[in-house]
């Protein structure tokens, strides 16, 4: 178990090593956190599953409801909204440790057809809302003193060339090296910054797949682990990088294998057959 807190770094916290305790990797119980996007989707089972392990979450949104103890009325696309929420969370919470920024919209138009109007739509939210979101609870851990850890959602979108989504994927890889970028940056006040980067996940973003099941089938066959992620899949993988006190300016891929598909794999050369020659 790893402890945060005390004095002896910079930021004031001590990387105390503990024995090994039955797979807790970090003690959360009286830790506070905000999680974007909080009302439904990844970010309400990360903060389901945030509250479960003792913390103090608020969910901060454009809609109602998820499990928070407190949902403040967000539009991440929007600073002064961003600026107010985090500034009523932390006041509610009586600082701030960790922060999930995950609230994010999907579109889909070409690069010919698209109207800018639906590129800034999407940019606006998933990639200046992310660094809006994350500037604001950094600076908030920052002044609470303790270090802590933010964790953004990016995409395999970042990973992948998919076409109709050429504004997605662009903010996406964008979330990833922002990442990468502000660890660097915040590093030296004990704040770790990653990103997690789900592949198709049922969440209410996604249910229009539903109406297309060719395109559901055809990503669950180019996944080595044969099905499409679920919530609770992705929470896992957030809750790992804010666990993870040696990781920093990453982006971890939760996708069951799918971005290790090329689309160029031998005729005839399954793994069925290659095990088969043993």
């Amino acid at each position: 178990m790893v402890v945060d807190g005390g004095a002896g770094l910079p930021w004031g916290g001590v990387p105390a090593r503990r024995p090994y305790q039955g797979g807790q990797v970090l003690e959360l119980t009286g830790r506070t956190a905000v999680v974007t996007g909080g009302a439904s989707g990844i970010g309400a089972g990360v903060v389901a599953e945030l509250q479960q392990r003792g913390l103090r979450v608020v969910s901060l949104d454009v809609a109602r409801g998820g499990p928070a103890e407190l949902e403040i009325e967000c539009d991440v696309g929007d600073e002064a909204s961003v600026e107010r929420a985090v500034a009523g969370a932390v006041e509610h919470l009586g600082g701030l440790h960790y922060a999930v920024c995950n609230a994010g919209v999907a579109g889909m138009a070409g690069v010919l057809s698209m109207p800018s109007s639906e590129w800034d739509r999407v940019v606006n939210v998933n990639l200046r809302g992310v660094f809006l979101s994350l500037q604001r609870a950094a600076r908030a851990i920052r002044a609470t003193g303790e270090g802590g850890a933010i964790v953004c959602t990016a995409s395999t979108a970042a990973v992948t060339a998919d076409m109709g989504l050429v504004h997605y994927s662009v903010a996406k890889i964008g979330v990833s090296h922002l990442v990468r970028v502000a660890a660097r940056e915040l590093g030296p006040f004990g704040i770790r910054v990653n990103a997690v980067a789900p592949g198709l996940t049922d969440t209410p973003m996604t249910a229009a797949t539903k109406d297309s099941p060719a395109y559901r089938d055809s990503v669950i066959s180019h996944t080595p682990l044969g099905r499409l992620g679920e919530v609770d899949d992705i929470v896992e993988a957030v809750l790992a990088l804010l666990a993870m006190r040696w990781v920093t300016g990453q982006t971890l891929v939760a996708d069951g294998g799918v971005t290790l598909t090329s689309g160029t794999d031998i005729p005839g050369v399954t793994a069925e057959v290659l095990a088969a020659t043993q």
